[in-house]
């Protein structure tokens, strides 16, 4: 089939010609979506809605399966060997978040330290920790290059993501390499301490 090019408006902008390869993939990524472009190209009466087009439709169909497979995954219950958490780590390089939910762990008989920075986590580790909360944006790198290392220096580590940086794909690879549990900033008490009850063996 030859290469097919188009043209894309989204809102008052009109993107400059884009062939089908790499249209696909913007749809299959979900940087564009149902309702939110137009395409033109040659042989068309004008512009267009992708999610129209027959060449264009199986993408959207496939994105959205995806979607609804990532849905019903997240919605399944993961059940974990609980154990008895004492000790956490916090890495996260917002010093009031971390002394402010010290500070809630600490009145419930935990066990913490904290961490401002991938390097700090990293070496925080040697003290294995039972369970580790991790932000994704850190000032010397991004929080999911620690996750390799939990797995080879403390593989009994639960690791659960507190951050307002996730998206869907970063979601999934977290889950990959051993991610348990995400959080999404801002946070409530009660949220952390049922995110905790899920992994405690005593019910918390």
């Amino acid at each position: 089939m030859r290469e097919l090019k188009y043209d894309i408006r989204r809102g008052a902008d009109t993107y400059s010609a884009v062939y089908i390869t790499r249209l696909k993939n913007w749809i299959l990524k979900g940087i564009i979506k149902r309702e939110e472009a137009l395409v033109w190209r040659s042989g068309l009466s004008g512009w267009r809605k992708p999610e129209d087009l027959k060449e264009l439709k199986p993408y959207f169909e496939q994105r959205e399966k995806e979607k609804r497979k990532r849905k019903q995954a997240e919605q399944t219950p993961r059940l974990f060997p609980k154990k008895v958490i004492r000790s956490i780590l916090i890495v996260d390089d917002e010093e009031d978040l971390c002394w402010l939910l010290s500070e809630t762990l600490i009145e419930r008989g935990y066990v913490v330290s904290t961490a401002n920075s991938l390097y700090s986590g990293i070496s925080s580790l040697e003290k294995k920790p039972d369970l580790i909360f991790l932000d994704l944006k850190l000032p010397d790198g991004d929080g999911m290059e620690i996750l390799p290392v939990i797995k080879e220096k403390s593989p009994g580590t639960f690791v659960v993501i507190i951050s307002a940086y996730g998206s869907e794909d970063r979601m999934m690879d977290a889950k990959e390499k051993g991610v348990h549990s995400f959080i999404d900033k801002p946070f409530t008490t009660e949220k952390i301490m049922h995110t905790l009850k899920q992994f405690q063996e005593n019910g918390g």
